[in-house]
């Protein structure tokens, strides 16, 4: 089972402004007429039912919306990038690497139909029409698109399942699931058959939910020994845990303690998850004083409140009693308490900036870098080699408030003022 991913997201660049007039005959002063650039196309993540792996996502993918064109003239708005959707299992986590050192989470899509924009389309560009005024009827300015976001994401998916089913190797968990339920995972008599985790519905009079049986856990599990924690991610999110241990082994108590402590290891709060312990295989016991003695030692270590249910898969012995169980947990355990226990997250919406600041740095002694956005596009946009454009284009930094910051920062007439990859005399 594939459920982890690496890959690059890069949203489409917004479309070039344009400097155009309008020229049409017995029209004269037509004026402005350059277009905005269309914005480029976002990369949106759609939970969806129809996959349920990250296989699709190779290492090193890269997934890119589409650019924005440029505008046009007679104030024609360029076309915008084609946004880019999706879909991912239900349950994947995304996790912005670029954010930190072990990233930021920006998103849990852990219902069918939920949303998120992983990297945003960028703005296209001003055209002259937009810089005109009353004084300055002839504006030679043009904005570039802007670009649009790159990220590098990891993605994991957490199943989604009511019930998990857990315990060491050979326990018997995957004979209970096809027992329970239409899955067929795989079943042989030696460890680690299960090499992935499997999902089945199971039906019981007018109820349905799902559980999960995840592969053999043994002690150390929490650090990665044996299959480790890549599955013991699966179980953060089941609202019951059953616990199936080998009634036939002679360490039962023994066995039990050992996964319940590498669940606290792994997590704190799977310790809290309702837990039914689930002893198997109870055909091979030699007489009715063998259960009723493991029933007492179990509720002596567990405690008397503990659950425990005996079964046995291949007679079907207790499998009704079992399902009953687990879903009479399930209807006493309201789904807001497990989102919220769970750190169930939905898609995160960052808030917007209150407003560019630090839109100049200082280089060196009298060299001084501009590097507000809208600026530096503004700068890539138009064309500063015109004597008009450049004069234009200083007045812009003014409303923009970059000549008041460069004034603050100490810049003075013959200073080298740097802005994307043009550099002028101070003045």
């Amino acid at each position: 089972m594939i459920d982890s991913a690496l890959i690059t997201v890069r949203a489409g660049s917004g479309g070039n402004g344009v400097v155009n007039f309008r020229r049409e005959a017995f029209v004269p002063r037509g004026g402005p007429a350059g277009g905005d650039g269309g914005h480029g196309g976002s990369i949106v993540f759609v939970a969806s039912t129809s996959v349920n792996t990250l296989l699709k996502f190779q290492k090193g993918m890269v997934l890119k919306a589409g650019e924005g064109d440029a505008g046009k003239s007679a104030r024609k708005t360029g076309q915008d990038g084609e946004e880019l959707r999706v879909d991912v299992p239900i349950g994947t986590e995304v996790w912005d690497l670029t954010v930190g050192r072990n990233g930021e989470l920006m998103g849990d899509l852990s219902n069918d139909g939920d949303t998120l924009v992983v990297a945003k389309g960028g703005q296209g560009g001003f055209g002259n029409t937009r810089f005109a005024s009353s004084t300055n009827q002839t504006p030679m300015l043009a904005e570039a698109g802007e670009p649009g976001e790159t990220r590098d994401l990891r993605l994991n998916l957490k199943l989604l399942a009511d019930v998990g089913l857990i315990g060491m190797p050979n326990a018997g968990k995957s004979s209970i699931l096809a027992s329970i339920s239409a899955a067929r995972p795989k079943i042989a008599n030696y460890p680690f058959t299960t090499l992935e985790p499997s999902l089945g519905v199971v039906y019981f009079e007018h109820d349905a939910f799902v559980v999960v049986d995840i592969p053999g856990l043994i002690e150390g599990a929490h650090s990665g020994v044996g299959l480790g924690h890549e599955f013991l991610k699966h179980i953060e999110r089941t609202r019951v845990l059953a616990h199936v241990v080998d009634g036939s082994e002679p360490d039962v108590v023994e066995r039990v303690r050992t996964i319940n402590e590498e669940l606290a290891k792994f997590n704190k709060r799977l310790a809290s998850t309702p837990q039914l312990v689930v002893v198997n295989k109870i055909d091979l016991f030699e007489d009715a004083e063998q259960q009723e003695w493991l029933e007492d030692e179990l509720h002596a270590a567990l405690g008397d409140d503990a659950r425990v249910i005996f079964i046995s898969v291949a007679t079907r012995a207790g499998v009704d009693l079992l399902i009953a169980e687990m879903l009479r947990l399930l209807q006493q355990l309201p789904r807001e308490s497990v989102d919220e226990a769970t750190d169930h997250r939905g898609p995160v919406l960052r808030p917007k900036p209150a407003g560019f600041r630090n839109a100049v740095q200082v280089v060196d002694e009298d060299i001084y870098r501009i590097v507000h956005p809208r600026a530096v596009r503004l700068a890539r946009g138009s064309n500063l080699d015109d004597w008009t454009t450049l004069v234009q284009f200083q007045r812009r930094l003014g409303e923009l408030g970059v000549t008041r910051e460069l004034e603050a920062a100490g810049v003075v007439s013959g200073a080298t003022v740097i802005v994307d990859d043009m550099e002028f005399e101070w003045d």
